[in-house]
């Protein structure tokens, strides 16, 4: 039997929405309590995206990448209109997802 694995796409806002920051990772959770600690990404850092918006779980670390980078190269506009759609307020999903840690 295979042994499953987790993996993530996921964006990051600052309190203001002015950034967004896309990244992968494989322990959700971990990551999340990075962004809010400031450790990990110096961007994400220095613009505080601490408030987790939107995600996605991948079990193929491909797929998570793949996705990461389509989301990269598309316009603020189609983000936030995805964001939008499944998360039209804007929640931070982090205490959810800092809960199961």
């Amino acid at each position: 039997m295979g042994r499953d694995y987790n993996f993530w796409t996921y964006i990051v806002t600052n309190r203001n929405h002015f950034v967004l920051y896309i990244g992968v990772t494989n322990r959700l959770s971990r990551r999340i309590w990075e962004h809010r600690e400031g450790s990990g990404s110096g961007f994400a850092a220095d613009y505080r995206c601490t408030k987790l918006i939107y995600y996605e779980w991948y079990r193929d670390v491909r797929d998570a990448i793949a996705r990461e980078s389509q989301l990269k190269k598309r316009s603020r506009a189609k983000k936030v209109a995805l964001i939008d759609r499944l998360n039209p307020s804007w929640r931070d999903l982090g205490a959810d997802v800092l809960q199961d840690r």
